[in-house]
């Protein structure tokens, strides 16, 4: 079998294993009334930014953690942790002290037993392989198959809010940049 058969027979198995209710209770608490703000680290900080443009483009107000333009999170705010063992420490650090404050949090990881599933008031479980050898098994290095996935997986919960708010391509359009 091909090394492209292969990971993709790979992205399908995790993307089989997603629960749409899980989604679902992400898509209740991300409201367009909401700022939004996006946290990871690494490749996952990149899925996570990638998450945070196509909000944007669909009308929502969102800030990825660590740019110098970002604001402080707030009581009322929804931040979105991404990390696939849910245990690196900068991620958890900042999640639960924002919690703490009123933040409501949509956990990202591939372990919904981890202290970032715990966190989340919604908790979207991406069984793709971590480093830490955790979820379904891949001949990719390192996190690819749970970034791949989560990046696969979020653009699906776009998919459901443009949906939701009745927000088509042409109008995602005019917000896109025109410097490409």
């Amino acid at each position: 079998m091909s090394l492209v058969k292969q990971v993709m027979q790979e992205v399908n198995e995790v993307m089989g294993l997603i629960d749409e209710h899980q989604l679902q209770d992400a898509e209740a608490i991300i409201q367009k009334d909401k700022r939004i703000f996006v946290l990871g680290a690494g490749r996952s900080g990149l899925m996570a930014k990638g998450f945070a443009m196509r909000l944007m483009h669909i009308g929502y107000t969102v800030y990825a953690i660590g740019e110098t333009i970002t604001p402080s999170v707030q009581a009322g705010d929804v931040l979105v942790a991404v990390s696939g063992s849910g245990k690196t420490a900068s991620i958890l650090e900042l999640t639960e002290k924002v919690k703490a404050d009123g933040v409501q949090i949509v956990a990202v990881t591939s372990r919904p037993d981890s202290p970032l599933g715990k966190l989340g008031d919604a908790t979207i479980v991406v069984p793709g392989a971590t480093k830490a050898g955790d979820g379904v098994q891949s001949i990719q290095l390192l996190s690819t198959l749970f970034d791949q996935s989560v990046h696969i997986t979020l653009d699906v919960l776009c998919l459901m809010l443009s949906r939701r708010d009745n927000v088509s391509n042409e109008a995602a359009k005019q917000t896109h940049s025109n410097m490409e």
